[in-house]
């Protein structure tokens, strides 16, 4: 099966979907606004959908993983936007293991960001 696939989009929901997407914004990602509820954010080829729906139990079990070039400046750039105090959300350090490193970040409504690179 030849897939000849150019990128893949995860639909993420938002608890308040305002607040979300201003949290987006301050990460660099461009808001594409869709409709009233529904935007796409990218960065270069990367994309996702947030949209204003709110399952508890969806949100807090959806994790997504974004390779970076560089976990370290990453982190110290998430640091720096002091998100936690703007947002009330969760930044955990870097975790370095067999198979790399990784940062975490939940969002405004409990989705897990996990930013890494590979060895």
């Amino acid at each position: 099966m030849n897939h000849n696939a150019k990128s893949i989009r995860p639909f993420i929901g938002a608890r308040d979907f305002q607040i979300s997407r201003k949290f987006y914004q301050d990460l660099g990602f461009e808001e594409t606004v869709l409709a009233h509820n529904f935007s796409v954010f990218k960065t270069g080829e990367i994309a996702f959908y947030l949209q204003d729906y709110y399952d508890k139990n969806w949100i807090e079990n959806t994790m997504i993983f974004l390779e970076v070039d560089d976990v370290e400046r990453y982190y110290n750039d998430l640091a720096a936007l002091n998100l936690t105090n703007k947002y009330g959300v969760k930044l955990t350090p870097i975790r370095y293991e067999e198979w790399g490193s990784e940062c975490f970040l939940h969002d405004p409504s409990g989705v897990l960001w996990h930013f890494g690179k590979f060895k």
